[in-house]
């Protein structure tokens, strides 16, 4: 991979032969686990300046019409989290001459509150072929990591690292995007498309692109329901989401059973199980382009016309093989191949059949092999091991997509983001409802793995030694389970739910995981931390083996102004309907440990909360629920895996849902901004 100096460039041509479509990535890493930027995209003609303001692209204008950019969202990695953004370049406008790609925080705050700030760029097959580091952004709230720009009919990097002290407003103005601070919003026109008598799945409008100013904050979705934002002229289609109550059922009793599209019960074998689910899966991907694209376009896939094929027969040796899958994806005459490999009910991937894959893929000239299977592929620790012959010039990227992910987005599309028509959402419905049925084999990650027990009794025993590779199996099992629990948490609410790595710059993620297993060793403990868009702080979430407890826990910061007393009083009024044992913990600066007591202890006396010691400073207060963890290595109810999710679930509904959340992160979208 190639390194970037501040203010060079490069040909891609001369980098990779597979540079169609690329990924860019812009990460950074938070000392406090809590900071964040949003990443956007501007399309600049050759007059230095954007076309339109549709040539701006952030959070709430992710997707170009024509498939030449799309915000893929944020991606866990060893260091914390990167934002991927996917180009390609065979379907940018011809009178389009660069893309800037930028990344802005919040008002007060700054890069220099960041670590590692990095901006990567793979080709099609992902592999990464350069990376540059900006190292003076330290007073700055936006930044300029790179453009990609033509130059003699070839796309080149620059990596440019400019700092904007007046933020995303003064970055935007320089390029021409309009900002209208001042301009009010004018009510929407009625739809005449709006038929009384359809299908009762209700048409939502979704916010068009806010070009009038700054991007306006999100808003949290405890108050999305009570605050309806204020309509704007119709400038994008109208989207269908699920309705947020179901509709009254006609059935005579419950026994009777909705007819579905895809029916289970039929399922009688692992290889049934296969050939439907790759089928159901396939078809919906093809029919819903949604959907389709937001599955391939991490994949290095070109936004096109998209088809689907289960039982192919390919030439391979004596013996034709029959892949599970091929997706193939048109783009201006030129054709993108994946071969897809499928497992369901948690059975293992084999090394041997998707070899063969990976062989016939790079003979014929395919982009990519997809595997996809219930378990959650990690960084550093492949699923399979497959041989790359180095002398082939066509490189075939393999890339993982287990269930869970596939039904996270279609449950963010559905419940959330919306589709193009009444057809798309119902065909995702089903797929949904087919991929969380308990007969379908497509649940995600269910198994803690064959080392679990042992371990477990291990260090119940104290005979676990460090070292042992069976603490690593566990270690590696538990990061997959909280990356899983992230996805289902996140597409209930709509909202970004991220493991949080923490300030590991550089370290290999084999090494980590390792000093993670000889601490499980001796300590007995599985610690991870998760980031809620929106949440005040970070949830922690603690497996004791010794005691076979959970905990979870978030710590509030407290507030800048203010009485201690009041702090008290208003944490404690705020927390009404959350449970009674939960544990509420004074936080106090220095090695001081604070006062602590439950909350139904403290509700009559929020006084008891504030330290004895005369002049010992609140920093904050921890608020924590306890729970027995399942002992078995599954999802059942008695399982580890089912108790871990359910403890995280039930902290979020019933306390951190209740505390301040966090909507001023943003600047408003009519708030003057001064770009001097």
């Amino acid at each position: 991979m190639q390194e970037m100096a501040k203010g060079s460039n490069v040909t891609l041509s001369a980098l990779s032969e597979n540079v169609g479509s690329v990924v860019v990535s812009l990460g950074w890493v938070s000392p406090s686990g809590e900071g964040d930027a949003d990443v956007s995209v501007l399309l600049v003609g050759s007059n230095g300046t954007v076309r339109g303001d549709c040539d701006f692209y952030f959070y709430n204008n992710p997707v170009a019409a024509d498939g030449s950019v799309q915000l893929l969202g944020k991606t866990p990695t060893e260091t914390g989290d990167e934002d991927r953004i996917g180009f390609d370049l065979t379907a940018v406008p011809q009178d389009v001459d660069r893309m800037v790609v930028a990344a802005s925080r919040y008002q007060d705050a700054r890069f220099g509150e960041l670590e590692n700030l990095t901006v990567t760029l793979a080709d099609a097959a992902g592999d990464p072929l350069l990376r540059f580091t900006v190292e003076d952004a330290d007073a700055v709230s936006a930044v300029i990591f790179g453009e990609l720009y033509r130059r003699s009919g070839e796309w080149k990097f620059r990596a440019v690292g400019q700092g904007y002290a007046a933020g995303l407003a003064g970055l935007a103005t320089d390029f021409g995007v309009d900002i209208d601070d001042d301009a009010e919003p004018q009510d929407a026109p009625p739809d005449p498309a709006d038929d009384e008598h359809a299908d009762p799945v209700p048409e939502v409008e979704q916010p068009a692109p806010n070009l009038d100013g700054v991007p306006a904050p999100r808003p949290p979705a405890d108050e999305a329901a009570v605050k309806k934002p204020a309509a704007r002229p119709r400038t994008a289609k109208k989207k269908v989401t699920l309705p947020k109550t179901a509709r009254k059922s006609l059935a005579e009793n419950e026994s009777w059973r909705e007819a579905r599209l895809f029916p289970v019960s039929a399922l009688k074998s692992d290889r049934d199980r296969e050939t439907r689910a790759t089928s159901v899966l396939l078809s919906v991907m093809a029919q819903v382009p949604e959907f389709g694209r937001r599955l391939t376009a991490g994949f290095g896939a070109p936004a096109g016309r998209m088809e689907t094929y289960t039982e192919v027969s390919l030439p391979h040796g004596d013996t034709p093989r029959r892949p599970d899958g091929v997706v193939r994806v048109e783009r201006a005459g030129k054709l993108w191949t994946a071969l897809v490999e499928t497992k369901t009910n948690g059975n293992a991937l084999k090394a041997d059949q998707v070899q063969a894959y990976m062989d016939i893929a790079a003979r014929r000239g395919y982009e990519a092999v997809i595997t996809l299977s219930n378990d959650v592929a990690l960084d550093g620790s492949p699923l399979v091991d497959v041989r790359i012959d180095g002398r082939r010039k066509h490189k075939v990227a393999l890339r993982h997509l287990s269930w869970a992910e596939a039904a996270h987005q279609a449950r963010m599309l559905l419940r959330h983001e919306g589709v193009g028509n009444r057809a798309h959402a119902w065909l995702l419905q089903e797929l949904l409802h087919y991929l969380q049925h308990e007969n379908s084999g497509c649940h995600g990650f269910q198994n803690m793995g064959p080392a679990w027990v042992p371990v477990r009794n291990g260090i119940e025993d104290e005979t676990l030694c460090e070292g042992d590779p069976r603490a690593l199996d566990v270690v590696e099992s538990w990061e997959r389970l909280i990356r899983q629990v992230c996805l289902g948490l996140g597409g209930e609410l709509g909202q970004k739910v991220l493991p949080v790595r923490g300030s590991r710059g550089g370290r290999d993620p084999r090494e980590r995981r390792s000093l993670l297993a000889d601490r499980l060793c001796s300590q007995g403990r599985l610690q991870a931390e998760l980031r809620i868009e929106g949440a005040p702080g970070v949830l922690a979430v603690t497996a004791d083996l010794r005691t076979g407890r959970l905990r979870t826990s978030l710590e509030v910061p407290a507030p800048e102004q203010g009485y201690p007393l009041s702090w008290a009083k208003r944490l404690v009024r705020s927390l009404a309907e959350a449970p009674a044992d939960l544990h509420i913990e004074t936080l106090v600066e220095g090695d001081t440990a604070g006062p602590r007591g439950t909350l139904e202890r403290l509700r009559p006396e929020p006084g008891d909360l504030l330290p004895k010691a005369d002049g010992a400073r609140i920093t904050g207060f921890r608020l924590s629920l306890l729970k027995s963890m399942g002992s078995g290595r599954g999802s059942a109810e008695t399982g580890f895996i089912r108790s871990v999710d359910d403890a995280v679930r039930r902290f979020y509904g019933t306390v951190a849902v209740h505390l301040d959340r966090v909507t001023d992160r943003r600047t408003p979208a009519r708030q003057p901004v001064s770009t001097g």
